[in-house]
């Protein structure tokens, strides 16, 4: 069976383009594939979710568990515990695992609910 190919049609809206306007283009398209994604991804996280990540992340259940009550406690569980830890560990310049300790210690909240305010 032969397949009938038609990429030199179906690439004639692409033909003059540059290449910083092709990488534009896809870029472009990439957000339109990803951004409804992400916006589920904030919609519809639950603590499970956020556990399993936070797991993957290299946290014990124990620790996971007081991130998650944490981050449900202020009301920033839409962010991605993940996501907390890890922006607070950059903002710091410490690891991850550090910061995540360090929530569980009561430390740096007030800093992280000003990071998603």
């Amino acid at each position: 069976m032969k397949r009938n190919d038609d990429f030199a049609t179906r690439r004639t809206h692409l033909a003059n383009l540059t290449d910083e306007q092709l990488k534009n283009r896809f870029w472009e398209l990439t957000g339109q594939v990803v951004d409804p994604l992400l916006k589920l991804g904030h919609e519809y996280t639950s603590p499970a979710i956020e556990r399993s990540i936070l797991l993957r992340m290299g946290f014990s259940s124990l620790e996971v568990k007081e991130i998650v009550a944490g981050a449900l406690e202020r009301e920033l569980l839409g962010h991605g515990a993940g996501n907390i830890v890890y922006k607070l560990a950059v903002s710091k310049d410490i690891p991850i695992r550090d910061a995540g300790l360090a929530l569980i210690g009561g430390k740096y909240w007030n800093e992280v609910e000003g990071m998603f305010a």
